[in-house]
């Protein structure tokens, strides 16, 4: 009798495509799937080792896990950057998997039983992006779904190892892209959310060009699907074309997601990005795509931000007021070029700087979510709660990051559905109203 594989999962959304592909394979070959660690005769540990916190995350499941004599197989970030480490220090793994190595899972799992050693599976240089065919065992089967339309990158941020532990960026076929979306516009699948580590340059390699506009039209003509959310563009790339293509594509929901990571040129160039004022570009948007919903996230204590530095990032928040908005404290990792950087921002000071944003983003939220209380925002039913409490999220959301609303209707709703909801009540983060 084949084992019953659980899975433990950890990080980012292009995490969470790995480990349903993994778990497709599995299941695919005859595997029994549970996501009951308890239940589990083989856990599989998808990780992260994007920062230092994310790092000891990975590690404290792993060590929960082999204390209470479960067998592992670890795979994803911490896999691809410890290699052979991690083999010594987690001897009760059965097997460890690199990013470019999870087509691997179903040969690992089969030979275990058989090996006395740990099986080790991890490329030097990860090349592995999947396609179609790969049938997803899907956690986040429901209302929407993630599509990874490329893998790896080809940027040098100073404060990131991902293109290390990645590889360099490679895109997927737009014809493969739709299939996939087909698929699960088939399944019930009603938002698909487009992820890569940047999604404005899809196609670059393959098309020569960066071909995210073409992309979205394609999907767009895709009847079983409503809405299309891009994450991760990187904002030099985001041009008048794609813009134009935002805005007339019906389906294409008003929302982008741009990680800006600081506002002075000083500090963007310290961060080996383009050292850019990005205000022409949050206008642009603005001012051509009409209620558009605008996410970014910053980073600070980078090494060398000052007091001007600081004050520069938040007076640029507070003009520009974003809808969505992440910070993250500055996270010295080895191996990245602002390791060695001088000016490295005591942990005392760069505590009290994202406690002073956050504050600031609460307040800013605030206020931009109580400007709809009156207003009709389209929303897609995420779930309906035993005691009769409906959860959506409005086309400024995303999934798992962003707001809910919470609905009330007279109709009968279910999970998927797109409906107009009248905002009656908000608070920081979430709006409250009745469809109408």
């Amino acid at each position: 009798m084949k084992p019953t594989i659980g899975l433990i999962n950890l990080g980012c959304a292009k995490n969470l495509v790995d480990a349903e592909i993994m778990l497709g394979i599995l299941h695919k070959n005859g595997y029994n799937i549970s996501l009951d660690d308890q239940k589990a005769d083989i856990v599989l540990v998808n990780t992260c080792s994007f920062i230092k916190e994310a790092e000891k995350e990975s590690v404290k499941a792993i060590v929960r896990l082999a204390e209470t004599g479960k067998k592992l197989i670890i795979s994803g970030c911490l896999a691809q950057k410890y290699k052979h480490e991690l083999m010594e220090a987690v001897p009760e793994a059965l097997a460890i998997i690199g990013t470019g190595d999870i087509d691997n899972i179903y040969a690992i799992v089969k030979s275990i039983s058989r090996k006395k050693k740990p099986v080790y599976s991890v490329s030097d240089t990860p090349e592995y992006t999947y396609n179609e065919k790969a049938d997803r065992f899907q956690i986040t089967v429901g209302s929407s779904s993630y599509i990874k339309i490329a893998e790896g990158c080809d940027y040098s941020c100073s404060y990131c190892i991902i293109p290390a532990l990645r590889g360099s960026y490679r895109s997927r076929a737009i014809e493969s892209i739709v299939e996939e979306a087909k698929k699960l516009g088939k399944k019930g699948v009603n938002e698909i959310v487009l992820i890569a580590q940047d999604t404005t340059s899809y196609g670059k390699d393959i098309y020569g060009k960066p071909s995210l506009s073409k992309l979205l039209e394609k999907l767009n003509d895709i009847e079983d699907i409503s809405w299309i959310r891009i994450m991760y563009t990187y904002p030099s790339l985001i041009n008048d074309k794609l813009i134009n293509t935002i805005t007339k594509l019906d389906k294409v929901v008003k929302y982008i997601d741009i990680p800006l990571q600081h506002s002075h040129p000083e500090i963007l160039k310290l961060m080996n990005r383009p050292a850019i004022d990005n205000s022409d570009l949050i206008k642009k948007l603005r001012d051509n795509i009409p209620d558009i919903a605008i996410r970014t996230a910053f980073i600070t204590g980078f090494p060398g931000e000052n007091e001007e530095h600081y004050e520069h990032l938040f007076n640029f928040m507070q003009e520009y007021r974003f809808d969505k908005l992440g910070i993250f404290q500055y996270s010295r990792e080895k191996n990245t070029a602002s390791y060695s950087l001088k000016g490295q921002v005591p942990a005392k000071i760069k505590k009290i700087r994202h406690k002073e944003l956050m504050k600031l983003q609460q307040t800013i939220s605030k206020e931009v979510n109580k400007s709809f209380i009156g207003r009709t925002v389209p929303s897609i039913i995420e779930s309906l709660t035993s005691s009769g409490k409906i959860i959506g999220r409005s086309y400024r959301d995303a999934p798992e990051i962003d707001g809910l609303v919470y609905i009330n209707s007279e109709k009968a709703l279910l999970p998927g559905d797109i409906v107009d909801v009248k905002i009656t009540k908000t608070s920081e983060y979430d709006l409250y109203g009745t469809v109408v």
